[in-house]
């Protein structure tokens, strides 16, 4: 598959700025990035009139690897499991040919109001089980 159409993966160099002082990336920016990752593979979503919020629920972190200055870090989405009202994703960081980190991401779709679980949209599930692992 080309490159330039895989929405499901975000390259980022490491920046100084999410250095820690043992030269490793910050835990924290582990989630960060996986998140802007996560954000740009939604983007591609189809747009729905009204589409409820979603919130994250829960979030899990594996270390491996620790990322470093420069290090230019792979994130690839995945959708691990499709609920009735929720959406589990995997996102996967690699460098330099090796698993750095994978963080579990899941997702609750809710009522924009009440902030009450609702089910998810057909259109957005049907896109979803595309990138069923």
């Amino acid at each position: 598959m080309n490159e330039a159409v895989r929405v499901e993966v975000t390259e980022v160099r490491v920046p100084f700025r999410d250095i820690d002082m043992y030269g490793k990336l910050h835990t924290a920016a582990y989630i960060s990035h996986a998140e802007a990752a996560l954000g740009h593979f939604w983007g591609y979503r189809p747009p729905l009139e009204d589409e409820p919020l979603f919130m994250v629920t829960k979030i899990e972190c594996r270390f491996f690897r620790a990322l470093r200055l420069g290090d230019l870090a792979r994130f690839t989405v995945q959708i691990d499991k499709i609920g009735g009202k929720s959406v589990g994703f995997n996102v996967l960081i690699e460098a330099a040919n090796a698993v750095s980190a994978e963080i579990e991401m899941v997702w609750t779709a809710t009522e924009r109001e009440t902030g009450e679980p609702v089910s998810l949209p057909e259109e957005i599930r049907d896109w979803l089980y595309r990138y069923l692992n």
